[in-house]
């Protein structure tokens, strides 16, 4: 079950509304070298203006060599919202690991979403940093990382709105087995712009998983999330419930 899932962690991208993509949630633990991944199928109900059904399908691959990791998600969600359909929310993510030592790991990364719904039209991101394990127990495991990033990101606002920014993108990832069919994961972001720290980002996510076969899980995720300067007319807070099957496959 642990080789299905992967470590939790509190403070980097993203999911559904929250603007902040959650690769760490999709990181496999595996000490075996070639391919592996997973696919998931997620339905969920979001409060916030209006009331937001959401179908969203997520595939996610790593290659994994030696002391190298690279791994690639790519997230599309289908929403119905006051009685229309559309295909409204995107995401895809390259990231590349090099560990450094046993509990050091370096990260770098490239981005790319659109969110129509946050009036994100587009949205870049490239960012660099270390990764440490600070906690490796046979039940419990414990990360904390701090990237730099730059973001380029363009607003569907009256006029086209666009922002360059350089932020921190900090996380806290807690991963707890009690059993080998059970998951817990917890994890916080916090991405402030590096000169001005009264515009920043929170998410916070916490998924509980239920091994159902060898390779197919339940999956319930609870996401809380806080952007201080969102596009004008969209709220800064947004909270998501979704549920959903998880496929894993090596």
């Amino acid at each position: 079950m642990k080789k299905i899932l992967l470590p939790f962690f509190l403070f980097f991208h993203f999911i559904a509304f929250s603007q902040i993509i959650n690769v760490e949630s999709l990181r496999k633990v595996t000490d075996t070298s070639g391919w592996t991944g997973n696919t998931s199928l997620d339905f969920s109900l979001t409060k916030n203006t209006q009331t937001l059904i959401r179908l969203s399908n997520k595939i996610h691959v790593q290659y994994k060599m030696k002391r190298h990791l690279a791994l690639f998600v790519n997230d599309l969600g289908f929403e119905r919202s006051g009685g229309q359909s559309f295909v409204n929310q995107g995401s895809q993510h390259l990231r590349y690991n090099y560990k450094l030592l046993e509990n050091i790991t370096w990260e770098a990364f490239v981005q790319s979403q659109y969110n129509s719904i946050a009036k994100i039209q587009f949205r870049g991101l490239t960012g660099i940093g270390p990764r440490f394990k600070l906690l490796g127990l046979e039940k419990y495991r414990l990360y904390v990382g701090t990237l730099v990033m730059y973001e380029h990101e363009e607003l569907d606002e009256e006029t086209l709105i666009i922002n360059r920014d350089w932020r921190a993108s900090s996380y806290l990832s807690l991963s707890f087995f009690p059993t080998d069919n059970i998951t817990f994961v917890s994890t916080t972001y916090y991405q402030p712009v590096l000169n001005d720290f009264k515009d920043y980002r929170i998410a916070s996510e916490n998924s509980f998983v239920l091994g159902i076969f060898e390779k197919l899980s339940l999956k319930t995720t609870y996401t809380l999330t806080f952007d201080a300067t969102p596009a004008t007319g969209v709220p800064d807070t947004f909270y998501q419930l979704t549920t959903g099957l998880l496929y894993a496959f090596d």
